[in-house]
């Protein structure tokens, strides 16, 4: 049913964007002074099949069909995809809690362009609240699908207890990918509870920032704790399950969000639009997303090493 729901959440979205490119190549939409036709349709075919492939990939975590497919690909995207989406899920409550100026309006007031000339075209309400349900619903299925699935398809990973095969011995080398989430992390926490240094525009800093920051911060450390409880078979008895869980979604959200924030930033380093501009300095955020990208990968590289630890054997 999570599976399912995953899918169905994240076709509106789909929809949107179709009518969207449909509607600007006959006219029908009117663009941002930000945006010439080919930038627009390109945008939005991107994000067309971004939405394609997280629906497919909802679906294979429950039909026949995709027990065929192979682990590797199936592992990534998901991998991926709920590193996007699962951290959406305490940034969307907090920011509802924390009123308008504190998140959880994805897209109510924002132009269809996501740029911010008054110029732009305005995007409808329904059409930002149906964007958010298809982020915030496609997040809370995933966290429900694709446990199960990865538990259907690689029980052995999550069976048992840390420390049960190994003797509660260290399986190996501490992967140094540990080292630089828990640094990352530390960083990320800083900044988020008002932290100047490697900041170059305080006032650009909001809620929306702050909660993303410190969202960031928790994921990175929670995936440097996992893997390190999994490579060093500690603390000894806590269901495997446990730091399986965290490590894959912490070291998926590290190299998601700052593989999609990395380029944002380069960009904005080498045009520099007087409109835009980030609170961070731009040559520290680009480097730290940099490291943020080879550790998540280093990390996820720890979690399905074929030996070891209750890795994921992905094939």
């Amino acid at each position: 049913m999570a599976a399912y729901g995953a899918a169905l959440a994240l076709t509106p979205y789909l929809l949107i964007k179709v009518s969207w490119v449909i509607g600007a190549l006959l006219g029908l939409v009117p663009l941002s002074a930000e945006f010439d036709m080919a930038g627009w349709v390109v945008l939005n075919v991107a994000t067309i099949g971004m939405a394609a492939t997280g629906i497919v990939t909802a679906l294979a975590l429950v039909r026949p069909w995709g027990m065929r497919i192979p682990g590797a690909a199936v592992a990534f995207c998901t991998w991926v995809g709920a590193g996007f989406l699962v951290p959406l899920l305490p940034f969307m409550i907090l920011g509802s809690l924390l009123g308008p100026e504190g998140g959880g309006e994805a897209g109510g007031g924002e132009e269809r362009s996501g740029g911010g000339g008054d110029d732009g075209a305005v995007m409808p309400v329904w059409e930002g609240r149906l964007i958010q349900f298809g982020f915030v619903g496609m997040g809370l299925c995933l966290a429900l699908a694709l446990p199960a699935h990865l538990r259907r398809r690689w029980p052995d990973a999550f069976a048992g207890r840390v420390g049960e095969r190994e003797g509660g011995t260290p399986s190996g080398p501490l992967p140094w990918g540990v080292f630089v989430g828990a640094g990352l992390g530390a960083v990320w926490l800083y900044w988020a509870v008002g932290g100047a240094a490697g900041i170059a525009q305080s006032a650009a800093r909001d809620a929306n920032w702050h909660l993303l920051t410190g969202t960031a911060g928790v994921c990175a450390l929670a995936s440097a704790a996992a893997v390190w409880a999994l490579t060093r078979a500690r603390p000894a008895g806590l269901p495997r399950w446990i730091p399986m869980a965290l490590g894959w979604l912490g070291s998926g959200s590290l190299f998601a969000w700052s593989g999609w924030k990395l380029p944002y930033t380069l960009v904005l380093a080498a045009v520099r639009p007087d409109d835009v501009t980030l609170p961070e300095n731009l040559g520290v955020a680009a480097a730290l997303h940099i490291a943020a990208v080879v550790a998540g990968a280093a990390m996820l590289r720890a979690i399905v090493r074929p030996s070891g630890q209750g890795a994921l054997a992905v094939r």
